[in-house]
């Protein structure tokens, strides 16, 4: 890049710092536009089959509800840092929210699915920026000394939002109507976008003409699209079984490659590959990654758990899932506030400890589990993600320079989005073979010369009258429940090694001591 042009991305924003009340409302501002849009991520996962009863359509068609958004989200987050270059931080988000806001608002009055699809890959493509700008913006706006406690307020939002959202989602969708999922979102990004737009007036970044990589472009789109399409529809579509799942595989590793060695050797590259040359942001990326697929993958595979086998209603299964927050909510700005106080990666490696211990815990669970059992160790795991997230982002940024800031917090949040999707959809697809292949297994054991089978049966059949094939479909019932609960422990176990994995991959990291690691100098 010219020097020219790098001298005017350096530039510090104009206009004095924001200090107290003007502060806080930033802030705020900031969190809720974050939250809204993370919210969206899993809000609409619960109304699918609503959504789709409403329009006329199958639950099958009915995904594209979630997948159209996920595309498009996927597409636009690695965007970021050029975008903001060409534009502007702050105009860059204000623009964002508030097109965010409108498209939630045509989603909302949207008179079928092929409509409500569309409007869904248009909030997509404008949430992008959303959430790594509000991260950059965060840092900038705070002193230095607070940038620690910045983060730690912004981890709040990504990190709660997901875990609500379904629970949100099933009370709107039960109370109201499907459309108030995304209604919601107006006065909400009213506010984030009014508030974001009065305050940072004379603080907007310096800005480049940058010409567009159309062949950048081009190959991001169709790669990251395929990908993210591969991901979403291969389960339901027995994965590589499927001629279009191997398409879009092939579509994905061909494109992507392409755009590597594109990106790589392109003067004025569309996505500033060459980040990965520092090494804290090389291996917080990895580690955040991988941490980020295999947290995602139990708040997928528990309320899936809870109501697929354990009987729990929809409510009952969000109660459960919420005290994850409470500690999350609690200790994440008292982990931030005191980040040049902290060894980064002792706290980042005690965060994975206790996310191992817990899921170790959680591969325990049997059928007869009580309520107050079930939530205890969900818990538990709300000091892990206050420790969790917000020094692991430190780190990965802590050798970054402020002119390529939002471009780092762009990609490493394109991978964060990512790999939940791919612990998603990894983990339902373990879980379901886990759970066949212990069904096949425990089956083996029924059989009529087993006095453990003929007395089940006989106590069926003489305290419940069930005859005629009725008392084989009760024990069958009885041994798939039994499945699906080994092959969650299956699952849970397995995250606890990759969590202990983490927490000894994170000590290659050499992040600088203290707040200034917040942001990078």
């Amino acid at each position: 890049m010219a020097d020219a042009a790098t001298a005017n991305a350096t530039a510090a924003p104009q206009g004095a710092p924001l200090t107290g009340a003007r502060l806080a409302i930033l802030t705020i501002g900031l969190a809720l536009g974050t939250f809204m849009e993370v919210l969206d991520t899993s809000i609409a996962n619960v109304a699918v089959p609503t959504i789709a009863g409403s329009v006329g359509v199958s639950n099958s068609q009915g995904t594209w509800v979630i997948s159209s958004y996920a595309v498009a989200a996927a597409i636009a987050v690695p965007l970021t840092g050029w975008l903001a270059r060409r534009v502007g931080e702050a105009k860059l988000f204000v623009s964002s929210v508030t097109a965010f806001t409108v498209a939630s608002m045509l989603c909302g009055l949207a008179p079928n699915m092929e409509t409500l699809v569309v409007f869904r890959l248009l909030q997509g493509l404008v949430s992008g920026p959303m959430v790594p700008l509000s991260q950059t913006i965060l840092l900038r706006s705070f002193p230095e000394k607070k940038r620690g406690l910045a983060l730690g307020l912004w981890a709040m939002t990504v990190i709660v939002a997901p875990i609500f959202g379904p629970v949100v989602g099933g009370w709107i969708t039960d109370t109201y109507t499907w459309p108030w999922i995304f209604y919601i979102n107006v006065p909400v990004g009213i506010f984030s976008a009014a508030s974001c737009f009065l305050l940072l007036r004379g603080h907007e970044t310096k800005t480049q003409k940058l010409s567009i990589d159309l062949i950048g472009l081009a190959l991001l789109a169709i790669g990251v699209g395929s990908l993210q399409m591969m991901l979403d529809l291969g389960k339901d579509r027995d994965w590589f079984n499927s001629s279009l799942i191997v398409t879009l595989a092939l579509t994905a590793a061909i494109c992507l490659s392409f755009l590597i060695l594109w990106e790589l050797t392109s003067d004025k590259p569309i996505v500033d590959l060459t980040l990965f040359k520092d090494r804290n942001f090389a291996l917080g990326v990895v580690v955040i990654s991988f941490g980020f697929m295999t947290f995602f993958a139990s708040v997928v595979i528990f309320p899936l758990w809870l109501q697929t086998v354990m009987d729990y209603t929809a409510g009952k299964a969000g109660l459960a899932t919420a005290p994850v927050g409470l500690l999350a909510l609690v200790l994440s700005p008292l982990i931030g506030q005191n980040m040049n106080r902290l060894n980064l990666r002792a706290v980042a490696s005690f965060a994975f400890v206790v996310f191992a211990g817990v899921s170790f815990w959680n591969s325990h669970f049997a059928l007869n589990l009580s309520f107050a059992k079930v939530i205890e160790p969900r818990l538990i795991q709300g000091i892990g993600i206050a420790c969790f997230f917000v020094p692991v982002t430190t780190i990965t940024l802590s050798s970054i320079s402020d002119d390529r800031l939002a471009a780092a917090s762009g990609l490493s949040n394109f991978f964060r989005t990512l790999s939940g999707a791919i612990g998603t959809a990894v983990s339902t697809t373990l879980w379901e073979d886990r759970a066949i292949y212990h069904h096949a297994r425990l089956a083996e054991s029924i059989t009529p010369y087993s006095d453990a089978t003929t007395s089940y049966l006989d106590q069926l059949r003489q305290g419940l009258g069930l005859a005629n094939g009725a008392d084989f479909g009760v024990l069958n019932d009885l041994v798939t429940r039994q499945s699906f609960m080994l092959a969650t422990n299956d699952v849970f176990h397995l995250s606890g090694y990759v969590f202990l994995v983490m927490a000894a991959l994170v000590w290659l990291t050499h992040p600088k001591r203290g707040a200034k690691a917040a942001v990078g100098h």
